[in-house]
């Protein structure tokens, strides 16, 4: 190992993370002072109910009812209720700004552009949940999409948990068997999706794949069609569809409906490697409380920041990343091949709008390091000030790669988590050096381990099973 960092914040830096501000909260909420992160990761986990209920003040979560007990114990699994007496809305935690700031930026490979502001999202998602209401929609409806990642696929998801439905997304590009082993197994009532979208420059029509899915999930009661490809779907008339504009109402008034901190919210899907797709459902206030925690105290997210992560909606980065409308950031939504029309896009995309979180998979880190482009010599990535890396471990080249190539002034984050808790167990800390090959820490509220044979803690420099 290097001797040296690859990356050090600064001490001014380190006055002004939100990761420092909520260690001061902590010292003044429960007289705790912390020696460095490590002794406050130990209170997070051995004091969990403290942690929590910090994040929950801190972070100014919505909610109704009483914090105190923060947990109960039961006898049955998972062992503990956690906020048993709070009621919450996912999405009015993500809708609590309203101005007109951006909200979402939308790019795509086709070089088009929209920017949504708080006040249009707010309305936009009211008028679609006014709607969904009308069609008999009630709490714990599943409400599925077949969608790519663009504004309306967000505006969809916030309508639908704001009147207290679950949702379950995945890839256009998704086969009918894998979209049916998925959503055939949640009883959907409503499908949104797309005429089709684009990839890589080809066109990709959907209608007849949405057909034929829609003939075996038969609970489907309306299929709302986004037009992307063109402004005029054409949809059979033997499918059970409508145009999304014409399924909006007019009533931008909303109310929203309040359920338990464990709620269902998502239902999300194992990958499928050993048999067919298992659904894992995560709760509203979990999800809102676990992206919180991460998005604020180990990514620095701050209000006004422009955050990006290179997604598809099958990907449980896609609803880690949306979550970041809680903290009033505003979204950068990329559809289409990252590699189009060149190798650049997303960096051509971060120096246009001055994106400053950048997230990306460790895959694509390697694939533009073999194809030896300069993104930091060809394009001003001065915005960015972090880079967030998941999807499978970086390498220590593509560490090498990001400070020679790309910047030497930011933060680069290599995380790693999963689908089974919709977010990680351990990443990137802004008040920590960045350590070639390395990830900076375990993330607050999660007691990480690395073990050997027979169970056997290891030291960290051992190799083992992350428990």
């Amino acid at each position: 190992m290097s001797d040296k960092p690859l990356w050090q914040p600064t001490e001014e830096e380190i006055s002004n993370t939100n990761l420092t501000f909520f260690s001061d909260f902590v010292f003044d909420r429960w007289d705790k002072k912390f020696s460095d992160y490590w002794d406050m990761h130990q209170w997070s986990v051995h004091s969990p109910d403290e942690f929590w209920l910090s994040v929950w003040e801190w972070c100014g979560v919505i909610g109704g009812g009483d914090l105190d007990p923060v947990y109960k114990k039961i006898n049955k699994m998972p062992g503990y209720i956690w906020f048993p007496d709070i009621k919450i809305n996912f999405a009015r935690n993500l809708l609590k700004r309203f101005d007109d700031s951006p909200a979402i930026i939308f790019r795509s490979e086709n070089a088009d552009r929209r920017v949504i502001s708080f006040i249009e999202l707010n309305q936009q998602v009211a008028r679609l949940a006014n709607e969904l209401l009308s069609q008999g929609i009630k709490p714990g409806d599943r409400i599925c999409a077949l969608m790519p990642n663009i504004p309306e696929t967000v505006i969809a998801m916030l309508a639908s948990t704001a009147i207290g439905a679950t949702w379950s997304s995945c890839s256009p590009d998704f086969g009918e068997q894998g979209v049916l082993d998925r959503f055939g197994q949640i009883a959907p009532k409503i499908l949104f999706t797309v005429d089709g979208y684009f990839y890589n420059g080809k066109k990709h029509e959907l209608i007849e794949k949405i057909k034929h899915i829609s003939e075996s999930l038969t609970t489907i009661q309306k299929i709302v069609v986004i037009p992307y490809l063109s402004c005029e779907p054409k949809i059979p008339n033997n499918l059970k569809a409508v145009s999304w504009f014409e399924f909006l109402s007019d009533d931008v008034n909303l109310n929203y409906v309040d359920g338990s901190f464990n709620h269902p919210l998502y239902i999300m899907y194992s990958s499928g490697t050993t048999g067919p797709p298992k659904c894992i459902l995560h709760s509203a206030g979990g999800s809102l409380l676990k992206h919180l925690s991460e998005h604020v105290l180990h990514v620095n997210l701050k209000r006004n920041d422009k955050f990006f992560y290179s997604t598809t909606c099958g990907w449980m980065m896609w609803n880690w990343l949306v979550s970041g409308l809680a903290s009033g950031a505003t979204l950068i939504l990329y559809e289409g091949s990252p590699f189009y029309p060149d190798s650049s896009a997303l960096f051509k995309c971060a120096a246009e709008e001055k994106i400053n979180i950048f997230g990306v998979s460790a895959k694509y880190i390697d694939s533009i390091n073999k194809k030896n482009i300069n993104p930091g010599k060809d394009y001003d990535l001065s915005s960015i000030r972090t880079i967030l890396s998941t999807g499978s471990p970086l390498m220590p080249e593509g560490f090498d790669y990001v400070y020679k190539s790309i910047s030497k002034n930011v933060q680069l984050s290599s995380i790693s988590g999963g689908t089974d808790i919709l977010g990680c167990f351990v990443g990137g800390n802004p008040n920590l050096p960045v350590w070639r090959g390395q990830i900076q820490c375990p993330m607050l509220g999660m007691q990480v381990e690395i073990r050997g044979e027979g169970g056997l803690v290891l030291n960290p420099n051992e190799k083992g099973e992350l428990t």
